[in-house]
């Protein structure tokens, strides 16, 4: 299946909520191999993204992607993606085959308020907003850059996302059904949820970091 090799530039627009994971609900979801990084007791940070990606893109889909916490890989931290979804088999593919990224396809409905998710009648989640009294704020300006690992065929992968975006707090509502394929993760609601109708995202290419089944532990450096 023909895919566009890697950097990806995807434009559009973006929801993110950010979620305290108990530690013991996230495990389950984070291979041996890395470490999993409490943020607060008991806690680790994961989130739930949802994007659409259209004119200027690579490719244009729709995505929803659930990571269940915060990982450290030797010394690196970075997020861990245990469930994506897109409705675009090239993405589908090209996620798989370039970046060990374990996507699947799901149908997504865009709505004023926010964005259903599922897959042959089988809800995954719901996500809507409205503005809030913290809207009028751009929270988010410039640039970020995210830290991402995965596997693939034995290797461990590291890659950056480098957004370009002007995002605002809002009011988010997470539904997630009990049958959803994350339920167990009990994401409860965000404690913060961004919207950015500017999206500007880079998925660099990957490189190997490591190999699966041999620890990547080492100090953590800290620079002073």
């Amino acid at each position: 299946m023909p895919y566009p090799a890697a950097p990806w530039q995807l434009k559009g627009q973006c929801l993110q909520s950010l979620h305290w994971i108990d530690m013991a609900a996230a495990q389950p979801f984070i291979p041996d191999d890395f470490e999993l990084i409490s943020v607060l007791p008991g806690k680790t940070l994961g989130g739930v993204y949802l994007a659409t990606y259209g004119t200027g893109s690579t490719l244009d889909y729709n995505e929803l992607i659930i990571t269940p916490g915060l990982v450290r890989y030797g010394n690196e931290l970075g997020a861990w993606i245990s469930h994506i979804y897109v409705d675009n088999p090239d993405s589908q593919a090209g996620g798989r085959e370039i970046w060990g990224l374990p996507k699947e396809l799901a149908d997504f409905n865009w709505r004023g308020d926010g964005v259903d998710v599922s897959r042959v009648g089988q809800e995954f989640c719901s996500l809507t907003y409205k503005e809030g009294w913290l809207s009028f704020m751009d929270s988010i300006p410039g640039k970020l850059t995210g830290n991402v690992f995965s596997q693939l065929q034995g290797d461990i992968l590291q890659f950056k996302g480098k957004f370009g975006t002007r995002s605002q707090i809002v009011d988010g509502q997470l539904t997630l059904p009990p049958d959803s394929p994350f339920a167990s993760l009990n994401l409860g609601q965000p404690w913060m949820t961004l919207h950015s109708k500017t999206l500007d995202l880079i998925a660099e290419a990957p490189t190997v970091v490591g190999q699966a089944g041999q620890s990547g532990e080492q100090p953590l450096q800290v620079a002073v």
